[in-house]
């Protein structure tokens, strides 16, 4: 990767404000739905929103098709190797596993999971992470 701006990363407009609020909204939201409803919130939290508002935020922001392209590229991909989280999450936590323990275990898992991705996918021309 190249030198990351951190400048610019860590500097908000108003505009980013309502987005830091409108994104947080929907996770609250959700969580909501969850104190009545775990499958609703469940099917709710599947939706891509965060990906789907990054994508209007960046075509607002006027970014260039191909960055757009790259952008719903790379989530598919960094999407599956959480995939199983959302399995070994509930064994764990059904066979006597406690929250924290099983939130550490599953973190690792998934940044493993996150990497194996990257190696076995630059074997088939896709990079995920260019150096």
């Amino acid at each position: 990767m190249s030198q990351i701006p951190w400048d610019k990363i860590f500097s908000f407009t108003p505009l980013d404000i309502g987005k830091i609020f409108l994104s947080a909204l929907i996770i609250v939201l959700v969580n909501k739905v969850q104190l009545v409803n775990d499958r609703l919130s469940a099917l709710l939290i599947a939706l891509p929103f965060t990906s789907i508002l990054a994508m209007i935020w960046m075509h607002q922001s006027r970014q260039t098709p191909e960055r757009l392209a790259n952008h719903a590229e790379g989530t598919f991909w960094f999407v599956l190797p959480t995939l199983p989280m959302f399995l070994i999450f509930p064994w764990m936590m059904r066979n006597g596993w406690g929250f924290w323990a099983a939130m550490a275990a599953n973190c690792a898992i998934t940044i493993a999971l996150f990497w194996l991705t990257v190696i076995v996918l630059r074997k088939f021309g896709i990079d995920l992470m260019p150096k």
